[in-house]
């Protein structure tokens, strides 16, 4: 289907022209065939709607929203290039040293902080808007390599998408005196109501690319908005879906998708990927969590053999849910617990298998919630 999507217009700058092209207001004119993509919206539907019931039956859900909120801004952040682990994350939340780039952790530690001050604010009652979103991207952009680029503004002159200036770039997005109306009908369209609320989200990812408001940290910006408008919307009542998973392993084709809508109008081509992405990462995060439920199960039962030192393991072991890599110091100012008495734990814990000894981090060992730690790290690992 040929459709009009939207329209370039010729600009200058340092001595050469260059074609900005500017989005058509959503929803697409003529409107998106549902009808083919019905079977694929159902089986994503379906799926959420699973994750969902499972998310309200388990007993730790807090856990769960927690790492799987780590596990997305990961995810998001090396879609753009970053080279941080999860136990890079892990070692950085506890002031111990990972063993890459500081800014590369820190901009994941603070996609972590954006989207959970964003789902915070719109269960406070605030509303999903341009605002809100200005207010996330100066927590995402804060300090470190982003502080420079606006943090919390809109840009206020030309950016570009690859090549090294606009007139040999792939992509140009709005000159910024057409960013006002083009950001004020997005704006609207977050709160329509005719659309099935998957294709709204779709739909929403890709323009929010197309207009690419801010200087930097569009890309994840418009990943974490995936999950604001789900939650917004309740498709999702807490936030333990991870896209980014299946983003980044289809890196090349979810661009490629991205860059023919604008070229063709092809919204039935990337909201069938966005479809499918939406199914597989809702199966994988439930299957993730009955691991992980499964994992915990096991692992309590030998704890609760361990004799007297049982009661303390068990502390420690919830604490291990969140921190799956610790410290005797670290766990002793947290639990308020004996040095020795954390010590005999993790030596026992190390001893049965739970735990293991990491070299390579000072003076004090890390002792290693293993198993945990490789389930959480699946498709996180850095390119």
């Amino acid at each position: 289907m040929q459709r009009k999507t939207g329209t370039y217009i010729t600009q200058k700058g340092s001595g050469e022209s260059y074609q900005a092209y500017v989005p058509a207001p959503l929803p697409p004119k003529p409107p998106v065939d549902l009808g083919a993509l019905y079977p694929l919206l159902e089986k994503a539907t379906l799926a959420l709607g699973e994750l969902n019931t499972m998310a309200r039956s388990i007993p730790n859900i807090s856990l769960f929203i927690y790492m799987y909120v780590r596990k997305e801004a990961l995810l998001s952040s090396q879609i753009e290039g970053t080279q941080s682990s999860f136990s890079d994350l892990m070692l950085f939340e506890q002031d111990l040293k990972s063993t890459v780039s500081l800014d590369d952790v820190e901009e994941v530690s603070h996609y972590v902080k954006a989207m959970t001050y964003g789902l915070t604010r719109l269960k406070e009652g605030f509303p999903l808007s341009l605002r809100l979103l200005k207010e996330i991207h100066g927590i995402l952009l804060q300090g470190g390599r982003g502080a420079s680029k606006l943090p919390g503004e809109f840009r206020r002159s030309q950016n570009w998408i690859g090549g090294t200036r606009p007139g040999n770039a792939l992509f140009v997005p709005p000159p910024v005196d057409h960013l006002d109306e083009c950001l004020s009908e997005f704006e609207k369209f977050l709160h329509d109501e005719t659309l099935p609320i998957l294709i709204k989200v779709g739909l929403a990812h890709v323009q929010f690319e197309t207009i690419h408001p801010f200087l930097d940290g569009n890309g994840r910006l418009g990943r974490l908005l995936m999950t604001l408008l789900l939650c917004h919307d309740h498709m999702l009542d807490v936030p333990i879906l991870y896209l980014s998973l299946y983003l980044k392993q289809n890196r090349s084709k979810y661009y490629e998708l991205l860059q023919e809508v604008r070229q063709h109008g092809t919204w039935e081509n990337w909201l069938e990927f966005f479809l499918e992405a939406t199914y597989v990462a809702a199966k994988k995060a439930v299957a993730t969590a009955t691991r992980i439920n499964q994992l915990f199960d096991q692992d309590m039962k030998i704890i609760e053999s361990l004799g007297r030192v049982r009661f303390s393991g068990l502390q420690i072991f919830d604490t291990l849910k969140k921190s799956p890599q610790v410290t005797v110091p670290l766990l002793s100012q947290m639990l308020k617990m004996s040095a020795p008495t954390v010590r005999s734990v993790l030596t026992h814990m190390v001893g049965v298998g739970i735990l293991d000894e990491a070299k390579g981090h000072g003076r004090e060992k890390v002792y290693v919630y293993r198993q945990y730690l490789n389930i959480l790290e699946e498709g996180a690992e850095p390119f």
